[in-house]
């Protein structure tokens, strides 16, 4: 099931592509007609070509199948709030970081307080 969806919408992504890049722009409208009547400005659509509807077809196809891909992965792996921490074992400690190498010389002493002040 898992690799009939992943096959179909690696199909319908493709064809949504092939089919936007073979209808027309309608950019250009908008750019000539700021002279024309607010009806224009937006364009104005007739009826839906074959194009327009094999589009918006093609891409709930690419929605659905992204949906059902979506539930279908999500069903066969647990969820990580559900996971529980007892299975994990002992936590183990944070490594220890390396020692400072010391200088060669006298060592270093901390100023010390004097006392009574």
């Amino acid at each position: 099931m898992d690799i009939f969806l992943i096959i179909l919408h690696v199909l319908v992504s493709l064809f949504l592509i092939f089919v936007v890049l073979l209808q027309s722009g309608k950019g250009a409208e908008i750019g000539a007609s700021f002279g024309g009547s607010s009806q224009t400005l937006f364009g104005s659509r007739g009826s839906a070509t074959f194009l327009n509807k094999l589009t918006t077809a093609s891409a709930v196809i690419f929605m659905l199948t992204s949906l059902g891909l979506t539930m279908v992965t999500t069903t066969k792996s647990a969820s990580v709030i559900k996971k529980q921490t007892s299975t994990a074992g002992p936590k183990a400690l944070p490594q220890q970081l390396p020692a400072q190498p010391q200088q060669q010389g006298a060592p270093q002493q901390l100023p010390q307080k004097p006392i009574g002040k």
